[in-house]
C-alpha cells in the first residue's frame, strides 16, 4: 500500500505484489508459523532455538519470531506472555528461501518507478527512491527482519512527529509508543 501511495508502484503493481506473494507463500502453509515475544530482541535472540528466527522489531520489547512449530512451542512454553499468531507460515524466516524463485518469477514484471511521495522502507530501515521496489525487493521485503522500531525511530530523528497505524486492529502503536515515549504522537485509526 505505501509503494502504491508514494507512486513508486503502479495499483496494478503494487496489486500483483500482494496476490502473487500471498499465493506463493501458501507452498509453506502448515510447515511453520510466528510468535508475538514481549522482550528486547537481544534476549529474544539468547531464547532462539534452530529453525526459529527473528521476524520483526516492532519497538523495544516487542519482537515476531518465526519458523519451525516446535522451536515455535519452545519459545511459548519459556516466555511469558509469548502469544502465537494465527498464521501457519514463517514469513521473514530462512522456510521464505524456499521459495525466492518463485517469488522472483511471478514479480518479473514489477516496473517500479521514482516515488512523487517520499518512501521510508521497513526492510532497509533508509528512505528508497522507488525504482528499487523491483521483484528482488519484495522477495527481501518478505525474507528479511523487518527493522520496524529502527524506521521509526529513524523518523523521529529527521523530526517527524505523529505516527498514525492504518490498520482495523493496530498492534503496532505500542512499539512505536515504547520507542518514542514523548517524542512524537502516535495513534491507530480505529
Amino acid at each position: 500500500a505505501a509503494a502504491v501511495v508514494s507512486g513508486a508502484l503502479s495499483l496494478e503493481d503494487g496489486a500483483r505484489v500482494v496476490a502473487l506473494r500471498s499465493r506463493a507463500i501458501t507452498a509453506l502453509a502448515g510447515r511453520g508459523g510466528m510468535v508475538s515475544v514481549p522482550l528486547p530482541v537481544e534476549q529474544v535472540r539468547d531464547l532462539l532455538p534452530d529453525g526459529v528466527s527473528v521476524a520483526a522489531v516492532n519497538g523495544p520489547s516487542s519482537v515476531v519470531v518465526a519458523g519451525d512449530p516446535d522451536g515455535l512451542e519452545e519459545i511459548l512454553g519459556r516466555v511469558e506472555r509469548a502469544r502465537r499468531i494465527p498464521v501457519d507460515y514463517a514469513s521473514h524466516s530462512a522456510q521464505v528461501e524456499e521459495i525466492r524463485e518463485e517469488i522472483l518469477r511471478v514479480l518479473e514484471g514489477v516496473s517500479p518507478r521514482p516515488a512523487t511521495v517520499p518512501f521510508f522502507s521497513t526492510v532497509d530501515a533508509e528512505w528508497l527512491c522507488g525504482e528499487e521496489l523491483d521483484a528482488g525487493y519484495w522477495f527481501r521485503n518478505l525474507r528479511q527482519t523487518v527493522r520496524f522500531e529502527t524506521a521509526v525511530r529513524a523518523l523521529a530523528e529527521e523530526e517527524f512527529g505523529a505516527f498514525v497505524e492504518v490498520s482495523a486492529h493496530p498492534v503496532l502503536t505500542v512499539g512505536m509508543d515504547e520507542a518514542l515515549g514523548d517524542a512524537a504522537v502516535v495513534s491507530g485509526t480505529l
